[in-house]
């Protein structure tokens, strides 16, 4: 009797204790998720630790691109007042190649320069300590603008006519092979006449050819620049492994280096006429930032370094002159666009104005395309991450949904079940009460 008693009990406690079990995982579920541990539902589990992985990716990539679209946004509101500031040089510039006096010209060039000055301060922008366009050197204040002038060589832009003739065709084979140019160094000759020194070929082209001669030999039918075109060649320049660059001469920005040397000398109607670099003296801005940039990736897939790009360094928004192109020999300025509107100022201030009205309104036309393509492709790169931003979240609620459904629990569904539960518990309770064997203190 005492053995089948016991059984009875054990049999009833265990039942038990599985309706209290029962009961204690809905109770457990009222907090609204399903599933607490793997074995609640291993398949659901393993989903939502799927789940939760994408929904934390995915908030990753959010904040970058928040992050990513409030930087390009600094940036461009930046890029925009600088563009300004040249369009404004641009316009002053035209207005210098009039009959003004030099009193006129200095206060047009007093004008530009305060311009130069606002757009350095623009691309000095800072946003949370960290300045815009010193690439991953953020925490350097990329630009500084010298009190002192320097002698700086002087460039000629060609414009768009002079850049077809000069780099179409085969008739200057190593200026073809070489990428072509886009500006030349004057020079100023013992004769005391203007020339005009391509630096990747050597060749020295005469201040009347430049101005008017090429324009002759296009209405002529000559569509490029052929052998002969050029009054001489100075040794060394071209080649496989020139002994001249422009880095020999002049550094990154452009200041000629002392002690100044000739380059040499060319034949001119029989005579030999010794060549030295024509400079100006002017203010000098340098970058201290670094070339390089940081990317925040806005989506998982395949890398994309080149579209996850979102600051524009110095050398991305002032572009390079002929001191410091990939051929110069020198390594990027950063400031080439600033520098040569300096030279404009300079000029201006000279009262040159036969200059302003061919080289000068040529080099700021160039350096104002150079800030607004700058600014063209940031805004480019910013529509890419404003849309992103939106398909993000729009994966996010699709996620968020996923998860929901395979752990959330049924809040109606959940009530019914744990009532039932409830019920047969204390069912079980009062049952037991009843019809388990009494004890011996029940006896006595």
């Amino acid at each position: 009797m005492r053995i089948a008693s016991l059984h009875m009990t054990n049999r009833y406690l265990k039942q038990l204790n599985r309706t209290f079990e029962e009961k204690t995982r809905l109770m457990e579920q009222s907090d609204g998720d399903r599933i607490h541990r793997p074995s609640d539902d291993a398949v659901g589990y393993s989903k939502f630790l799927r789940y939760s992985g994408s929904l934390t990716e995915n908030t990753q990539y959010q904040t970058n691109v928040k992050t990513a679209v409030s930087w390009m946004k600094n940036s461009d509101a930046a890029l925009a007042d600088m563009t300004k500031c040249f369009s404004t040089i641009v316009e002053k510039s035209n207005a210098a190649q009039g009959t003004n006096t030099l009193s006129d010209m200095k206060a047009i060039a007093g004008e530009m320069k305060v311009m130069v000055q606002q757009a350095v301060a623009d691309a000095n922008t800072q946003v949370d300590g960290r300045y815009l366009f010193s690439g991953q050197s953020d925490l350097v204040k990329p630009y500084t603008m010298s009190t002192k002038l320097f002698d700086r060589g002087l460039a000629k832009t060609l414009d768009d006519k002079q850049t077809s003739f000069f780099n179409s065709g085969t008739g200057d084979s190593v200026t073809s092979s070489s990428g072509g140019i886009s500006q030349m160094l004057a020079m100023k000759g013992s004769d005391n006449n203007t020339y005009y020194l391509n630096t990747k070929t050597g060749k020295i082209y005469s201040k009347e050819f430049m101005d008017k001669g090429y324009a002759d030999k296009i209405a002529a039918g000559q569509t490029t620049v052929q052998a002969g075109d050029e009054v001489g060649t100075l040794a060394g320049w071209s080649g496989a492994t020139p002994t001249e660059t422009v880095s020999k001469y002049f550094d990154s920005q452009g200041v000629i280096k002392t002690p100044v040397t000739s380059p040499g000398s060319v034949m001119v109607n029989g005579q030999t006429v010794n060549l030295n670099f024509e400079t100006i003296k002017q203010n000098i801005v340098t970058y201290q930032g670094d070339r390089k940039n940081f990317s925040m990736v806005k989506e998982n897939g395949a890398e994309q370094p080149a579209s996850d790009e979102v600051n524009a360094n110095g050398v991305d928004i002032m572009g390079t002159s002929i001191f410091d192109d990939p051929s110069s020999g020198n390594k990027s300025s950063g400031a080439a666009a600033f520098n040569d509107l300096l030279t404009v100022v300079a000029k201006t201030e000279q009262g040159d104005s036969a200059w302003e009205s061919s080289d000068g309104k040529t080099l700021a036309n160039n350096a104002f395309n150079i800030v607004n393509n700058a600014e063209s492709k940031l805004a480019a790169r910013q529509q890419v991450y404003t849309s992103c931003q939106d398909m993000l979240t729009t994966m996010n609620q699709s996620i968020t949904s996923d998860i929901t459904d395979v752990h959330s629990a049924d809040v109606a569904k959940l009530a019914v079940e744990l009532m039932q539960a409830q019920t047969v518990y204390n069912l079980s309770l009062s049952v037991g009460s009843r019809i388990l064997p009494p004890t011996l203190a029940d006896y006595l």
